[in-house]
């Protein structure tokens, strides 16, 4: 066991942190770790660009992973659609990449070999749903997850809402990154001829 250091500092005096020197020399004093963030990003949104941003700083290399049930034909995106469109909006981070994934979470981040799973929370009601999966996981494998809570100006934002605005022709580049809007704009397109 290692010993435990501790700096007393004295009450009159406050401790003012530089934050890029911390991220710094945390970053250089230990390996990095790695998150798998599940979903099925259909389509991805600037909500999830938040988590994996967030997920990226925290933990240094993230797996983006575009679960899907092989018997169901359902979702506006195949997923190899899916799977470029993430490519494609979190091309910026480095250490962010992306594979699908038949199946369960847990085998994911075990094929992976990731070190946690990360899922974003919105609302209590994300919480309630989450903490259950969770637990299940952990029962499981013994992996366990992180939370992230989204960006205020995200909290609102979701696939299910994305589709059905872009279906409707309303504006929707406020919500997802340059590339998923032009390729809902076209296959909303194709889908009215």
């Amino acid at each position: 066991m290692r010993p435990i250091r501790a700096t007393v500092i004295p009450e009159n005096q406050s401790v003012q942190l530089n934050r890029s020197k911390v991220q710094h020399s945390m970053a250089t004093a230990r390996p990095s770790l790695r998150a798998l963030y599940p979903g099925s990003f259909d389509p991805i949104h600037f909500g999830h660009i938040d988590i994996i941003e967030q997920a990226h700083e925290l933990f240094g290399s993230v797996v983006v992973v575009v679960m899907y049930n092989p018997t169901k034909t359902s979702g506006l995106f195949a997923v190899d659609e899916r799977l470029e469109l993430a490519s494609a909006a979190t091309a910026h981070l480095e250490q962010v990449s992306v594979i699908s994934h038949a199946g369960l979470a847990v085998q994911a981040a075990e094929q992976a070999e990731a070190d946690f799973i990360v899922k974003g929370l919105r609302t209590a009601g994300d919480f309630e749903v989450e903490q259950q999966m969770a637990h299940n996981n952990q029962a499981v494998t013994g992996i366990r997850t992180v939370y992230l809570p989204s960006r205020p100006d995200l909290g609102y934002v979701s696939s299910r809402f994305v589709r059905e605005i872009a279906h409707y022709g309303g504006a929707i580049d406020h919500l997802v990154p340059a590339p998923v809007a032009g390729a809902l704009r076209r296959k909303h397109d194709a889908d009215q001829k």
